[in-house]
């Protein structure tokens, strides 16, 4: 997969190609039926699919006072999962308040046709885009036809798919439903990051642990607990369980991310990790002491091992 990042005024030249747009936060199941189709019309027609995308994601750049979203993926977490689906180039737009500003002909004009030089556009049928959201397929059926760009509409009930499937997977994750979370994500849900040195009081007692920091504000971490989990390191996959919180055992201050993996001891501090989540095991709790969190630690351990053996 060819990747991108551009601006309005530097969009690479993939003539010929059928493109979609979106956010696509997460490339989730209903995501990925999408871009199927996308794949699937493009190459019928023998042309490249792509994928035009945004970031930062638009509500950052529209609503910079409101920070309470949290997506599904960084930007490197949706370039690896669209290298999955088969399309042939990933394009990232720089979002901004000019972007912004263009109207639905000038952004078909400008990126599509002058820019991209596509011939094909695919969007849902719900589909509004340009300044105000003024722009539909409908309305721009005949400008994109005298300059040579077709429009073609994803039905409803793919798009309907996505729309449900965005907004459960975050309510599933902030309650700690992995299945639910990861059955709509058609995947686990993961996080990725650095390996960071933390306090190292895993090692005293047994437990030693890679504490990950995504290095992005806005990713979306599950509810707070213990979890089976499987991670991937230097390409390989691993068991482990995963704690996310603030380690009230030992007065821990902020959220921290720390993962121990089995029968593993290898020195990987700087590394990136990509996490698979699978399981919720328990919710993190305080305990009277060093002895009796390593006993909990204990159980976890042997309940990991056995969901994970399930997944």
């Amino acid at each position: 997969m060819d990747y991108f990042e551009a601006a309005v005024g530097s969009l690479p030249s993939i003539p010929g190609a059928v493109v979609t747009a979106g956010t696509f936060d997460g490339v989730h199941a209903g995501h990925r039926q999408i871009l199927a189709k996308l794949v699937e019309r493009a190459h019928s027609l023998g042309r490249p699919a792509v994928v035009l995308s945004y970031w930062p994601h638009p509500r950052f750049v529209l609503f910079p006072q409101q920070r309470d979203l949290l997506l599904l993926s960084t930007l490197e977490e949706k370039k690896a999962l669209m290298a999955e689906v088969g399309i042939d180039a990933l394009v990232v737009l720089n979002f901004t308040q000019e972007f912004a500003q263009l109207s639905s002909v000038a952004f078909m004009q400008q990126v599509l046709i002058d820019g991209l030089q596509a011939s094909e556009f695919i969007v849902g049928y719900d589909h509004m885009f340009g300044k105000n959201r003024e722009g539909s397929i409908h309305s721009l059926q005949d400008y994109a036809g005298a300059h040579g760009l077709a429009l073609q509409e994803i039905p409803a009930h793919y798009i309907d798919a996505v729309a449900v499937s965005s907004s459960r997977i975050r309510l599933a994750l902030s309650e700690g439903d992995c299945a639910t979370a990861n059955a709509f994500l058609g995947r686990a849900y993961t996080i990725s990051g650095t390996v960071v040195k933390g306090k190292q009081l895993g090692r005293t007692i047994g437990y030693p642990t890679l504490n990950i920091d995504t290095g992005f504000m806005q990713k979306l971490l599950p509810k707070q607990g213990v979890y089976a989990v499987w991670v991937w390191v230097g390409g390989q996959r691993h068991g482990a369980m995963m704690n996310i919180g603030n380690r009230p055992t030992v007065s821990g201050i902020g959220i921290t991310i720390e993962v121990h993996v089995f029968d593993f001891e290898a020195d990987v501090y700087g590394q990136e990790v990509k996490v698979d989540i699978i399981t919720y095991l328990r919710e993190e709790q305080k305990f009277a002491g060093l002895e009796a969190l390593t006993n909990a630690l204990a159980a976890d351990r042997q309940l990991a091992k056995a969901a994970l053996l399930q997944a």
